[in-house]
């Protein structure tokens, strides 16, 4: 399973030239014409860095098997950026999807930097909750704190949260880029939602849009934190063990 695959240098060869040119400072880590045996792919809404169509044409060519799911307001993005319309699971928020085996995505909404909707109160922006063997994982896609999604998070005792951090300010919001939770706000969406887990993303692939990673390593290592934080790397990935109860952090 994929989760808002960017596997191009789709964004950088359409913003060329421009204030923010989205050249990448993290190099990718496969190309999607690599990727094989995929099922399934979760696009948590329409941005190109989230809804790539350089990239998921391709993991639909090589992947004939493969289903994308797609916010329900966002089907003609999906279309658009090379998802046919056979392939997709349009989901709007509260809805369950069955994957392999007992495994499960719920979705639910999420605010980029404000909830959004259509006429058919279908939200243009979702995260999702997954389910699979004894853990629960969510991923919140783009998203800023709300008033209920602590509440929300509690029902589903959630494990492990991967949250945005790269923060927003007017400076981006004035010129069309909407931003994120603050390392502090993930932080506390955590606590407030009983997670024991969080795994911070969304910095470190633009200039123009992240934070300082030493100073965010910095503040993980706070021991009065309230929350156990896993600090992704491109040379790492994670293990969910179930006996003992932990996470392993593994190098490539």
């Amino acid at each position: 399973m994929f989760i808002d695959p960017y596997l191009s240098d789709s964004l950088a060869d359409k913003y060329r030239g421009t204030e923010f040119p989205h050249n990448r400072i993290m190099s990718v880590p496969i190309r999607p014409d690599e990727v094989s045996d995929l099922d399934w792919v979760l696009c948590s809404h329409k941005h190109s860095d989230h809804m790539d169509p350089g990239t998921l044409p391709l993991l639909a060519r090589n992947n004939p098997q493969c289903q994308f799911v797609v916010p329900q307001a966002e089907q003609n993005a999906a279309l658009a950026a090379g998802v046919a319309h056979q392939r997709m699971v349009a989901i709007n928020a509260g809805d369950i999807v069955s994957l392999c085996g007992e495994s499960t995505v719920t979705a639910v909404a999420s605010a980029h930097e404000q909830l959004k909707v259509n006429d058919h109160g279908q939200h243009h922006f979702l995260g999702f909750i997954l389910k699979t063997g004894s853990w629960t994982i969510y991923h919140s896609g783009d998203c800023v704190p709300y008033e209920t999604l602590a509440t929300q998070l509690r029902r589903h005792q959630i494990d492990v949260a991967l949250l945005p951090v790269n923060g927003r300010d007017s400076y981006r919001s004035s010129r069309g880029i909407p931003g994120n939770m603050t390392f502090g706000e993930a932080c506390q969406l955590c606590i407030d939602a009983h997670v024991p887990y969080l795994i911070p993303h969304h910095f470190g692939m633009f200039e123009f849009n992240t934070i300082d990673e030493e100073e965010l390593k910095q503040a993980a290592c706070n021991p009065d934190l309230g929350v156990s934080c896993l600090i992704p790397a491109p040379e790492h990935y994670f293990i969910l063990e179930s006996k003992p109860r932990t996470i392993l952090t593994c190098r490539l």
